[in-house]
């Protein structure tokens, strides 16, 4: 039988600390990652990346700053979208599909999700990026 004493003493034992991803210099927003950009430190980091090639070629979402851990919500894939930009809105549900214009009020790239203003109605609607560029709202 354990008593509780020893297991306090076999739960508080040092932590192993793992290779994670942290970038070599300080990246800001927006900035394509490339392999020389990137390190590889022996820390003590819970949920931080630590593969570096798959987050080779992706962009950087926020500040990055040199020898600080990387998370995988501070990268994301390039923008392909501008704020501002004119884009296809479309909408589709049990058969029906309504196509027109909006401006995207935030940059985004495949898959996130971002503000755009309707310019017929100049509703705001919350729209996904899919990989062609086009911006589809679902209910």
């Amino acid at each position: 039988m354990i008593r509780p004493i020893a297991l306090v003493a076999l739960l508080a034992g040092p932590a192993a600390a793992e290779m994670v991803v942290v970038p070599a210099r300080t990246l800001p927003p927006r900035t394509m990652i490339g392999p020389e950009d990137l390190l590889l430190r022996d820390l003590d980091a819970l949920g931080a990346v630590i593969d570096p090639a798959r987050i080779i070629g992706l962009e950087t979402r926020v500040a990055l700053y040199a020898g600080r851990p990387v998370r995988p919500g501070d990268v994301g894939p390039p923008a392909t979208v501008g704020r501002n930009a004119i884009l296809p809105l479309i909408y589709e549900a049990a058969g029906l599909r309504i196509v027109t214009e909006g401006r995207a009020l935030d940059r985004a790239g495949p898959g996130d999700l971002i503000r755009v203003m309707n310019l017929a109605s100049r509703a705001t609607v919350t729209a996904r990026i899919g990989p062609d560029g086009m911006a589809h709202v679902s209910r």
